[in-house]
């Protein structure tokens, strides 16, 4: 009855399926439609390849693409990561562990249908990014974002490490700032003789204080009356100038 039983399966999936797989426990998997598409449970290894790591991961494919939950497991059988996809991406929560099984990271993502590539943002005050001004209608490419809270943890202790906030692959602390918050002043080029006061106070500023310090040509007529009375008493010279 259970030779009869495998058989009736085999002749059932041969028709149904262009290729498949039967696990260990006689579970069709890894089917592929006529159509050339994945669908159903799905078991992947992945050997090591020169630096990187192999890995075995098993989930659901639906119409080629990757959907619900993933796991990821190393070649030793230690689980690595849980995954969720929707249109083939990451969707939802991400968690990844260590080789103690620790998480290390969790991830927050938001897939956009390839189907219906517009998306309505909320628009959030610059003064206060936990108020909603109001909400606007864009359009995105279709690709996984990153959106919610990832949480960052110590790999040796598992002790919380960072936290981030996540808005439409925008950090939620970006968005608060203005336009022209955290950019260095930028000054205008300028040809020599022509550039402007501001510049050249702008460029005085950065030079070494011995640098700023002018030198000061005395006429020939001083410079030969402190030679001839070098050594003696001081005596006032009137340089010219006027004022105090």
């Amino acid at each position: 009855m259970l030779l009869l039983t495998l058989l009736s399966l085999q002749s059932f999936a041969q028709g149904k399926w262009k290729d498949y797989k039967i696990s260990v426990k006689g579970d069709t998997i890894n089917r592929v439609d006529r159509k050339g598409l994945r669908q159903g449970p799905w078991v992947v290894r992945q050997e090591a390849v020169r630096s990187e790591r192999g890995y075995e991961e098993e989930g659901f494919y639906a119409d080629d693409q990757k959907t619900g939950p993933w796991r990821r497991y190393t070649l030793e059988g230690d689980l690595e990561a849980l995954e969720n996809f929707r249109f083939g991406m990451k969707n939802g929560k991400c968690v990844y562990f260590n080789l103690a099984g620790h998480p290390i990271r969790e991830e927050s993502w938001r897939a956009i249908d390839p189907q219906n590539p517009y998306d309505t943002v909320q628009i959030f005050d610059i003064n206060d990014p936990t108020r909603v001004t109001g909400t606007k209608i864009i359009k995105v490419e279709p690709t996984a974002r990153k959106h919610g809270t990832w949480t960052y943890y110590d790999e040796r202790t598992g002790r919380f490490a960072a936290k981030e906030e996540w808005i439409n692959d925008k950090r939620k602390s970006d968005l608060a700032k203005g336009p022209d918050e955290g950019l260095e002043p930028i000054m205008p080029a300028a040809s020599e003789g022509t550039a402007s006061k501001s510049v050249k106070e702008a460029l005085d500023a950065t030079r070494p204080a011995y640098e700023k310090k002018e030198k000061v040509t005395k006429p020939a007529a001083v410079q030969a009356f402190e030679k001839k009375h070098s050594g003696k008493k001081k005596y006032d010279v009137r340089d010219g100038a006027t004022g105090g």
